[in-house]
């Protein structure tokens, strides 16, 4: 088969790889019918996470149909669609059974590699990193899933892969996001980041019903679309991110706060900047937290501050006592997926939600090496990439 394979930093591929193949009796093989390349595979395209070895197939946010099951998968049979999350969860650990699924205590198979680096193992995730188990990734024609029976979503043909496919990773990321702000009809919710992720964190926080919310973000073309859902925008290379939500929130900060940036966030202040790149530099700091400090800083007294923007190791100057004596409330991790998708796929079903908006870009998956720079650069207003392995015959 055809994948788009790792082999260093800048360095994607588009290659033959063996095709997978049946490994125990719970797992699935899916030909794959869409994918994506998320922000979080910007990360490992820079190799700022630890753990990618070359030859190492990317991709987590991937759908298809069934070809193959393993003998004990009742779950399901050839010709099924489903979109797979970007965790692979075992469904009766501990973690799985509270819907803890992105730390299932089962799945990694690289579990010692993760407690070193964590303290404590995560659950294994696709295209990932070694730390998360080293599994292939899904920007490829086809895909093993291990622990199918659990780790799929059974997709209604009522919901075409435009919209079923950002249900593996960003659609319930925003959501969770907006949720764990336990939000209020008197709420101002700032976004910092309108990515994909921000995209979706927005709409729902909308959905959720906040008061207002507003999206802080350095790019037009990110802000045009965050403004077309309903949010105040901010940018904050024109005007002052503090003085504006000061304005907007009668000078006392907004009551939630979400990071969809992450690890990579860049900040205005030029100290801070070289700061934080220098320390990069000499390995004293694997992450530039700006957006994080910010946060903490502008956030009303007693809010929640919501992290689903990915960080990856050690970060610095990150100023805690100003979350101790504001009272914050800190909530973050990687995505729990299945705990949401039912009821998001009742809104798509429903008209209240099409996550379909957030794709700039359609491609065959040969075109992914030359699509990965264009979406890091963000060049032709490139906001999401969806990759098509069925349109390398057209």
């Amino acid at each position: 088969m055809k994948a788009l394979v790792w082999h260093g930093k800048q360095d994607v591929r588009y290659e033959t790889m063996p095709d997978p193949e049946i490994e125990d009796g719970r797992d699935a093989i899916i030909k794959v019918t869409s994918c994506a390349i998320c922000g979080s595979d910007l990360h490992l395209f820079h190799n700022f996470m630890p753990g990618m070895m070359p030859g190492d197939i990317l991709g987590h946010e991937t759908m298809g149909e069934v070809v193959e099951v393993g003998k004990d998968n009742k779950a399901l049979k050839p010709g099924d669609r489903v979109a797979i999350p970007f965790q692979i969860t075992c469904g009766e650990c501990e973690q799985c059974r509270k819907g803890n699924f992105s730390v299932c205590e089962r799945t990694n198979r690289k579990a010692k590699l993760a407690e070193a680096a964590f303290g404590r193992t995560t659950a294994g995730l696709f295209g990932y990193t070694h730390l998360t188990g080293g599994y292939a990734g899904g920007q490829a024609e086809y895909l093993r899933v291990p622990f199918a029976d659990h780790t799929h979503i059974k997709v209604p043909d009522s919901i075409p892969d435009e919209q079923a496919l950002f249900l593996t990773d960003i659609l319930p990321t925003g959501w969770q996001a907006a949720v764990w702000c336990d939000i209020e009809p008197t709420d101002t919710v700032a976004i910092w980041g309108a990515g994909p992720v921000g995209q979706m964190a927005i709409r729902s926080a909308i959905l959720l019903g906040a008061k207002q919310v507003v999206s802080i973000d350095f790019l037009p073309e990110r802000l045009s679309m965050a403004a077309a859902a309903g949010a105040i925008t901010i940018n904050p290379g024109e005007e002052s991110v503090k003085e504006r939500l000061d304005a907007l929130t009668d000078g006392k900060g907004p009551e939630k706060c979400i990071d969809a940036v992450g690890m990579e966030s860049h900040s205005q202040i030029l100290p801070e900047h070289l700061y934080d790149r220098t320390k990069q530099t000499f390995m004293l700091e694997t992450d530039r937290p700006h957006v994080l400090r910010e946060m903490i800083l502008l956030c009303r007294a007693g809010g929640i501050l919501s992290v689903p923007g990915v960080y990856g190791g050690v970060l610095d100057k990150i100023p805690f006592g100003a979350l101790m004596n504001k009272g914050l409330t800190l909530r973050t991790g990687q995505t729990h997926v299945k705990r949401w998708t039912d009821e998001l796929i009742e809104l798509i079903e429903d008209g209240a939600l099409d996550p379909s908006f957030v794709v700039t870009h359609k491609a065959p998956l040969s075109e992914g090496p030359s699509m990965y720079p264009k979406f890091e650069s963000r060049k032709d207003n490139c906001i999401k990439v969806m990759l098509k392995p069925e349109m390398e015959a057209a």
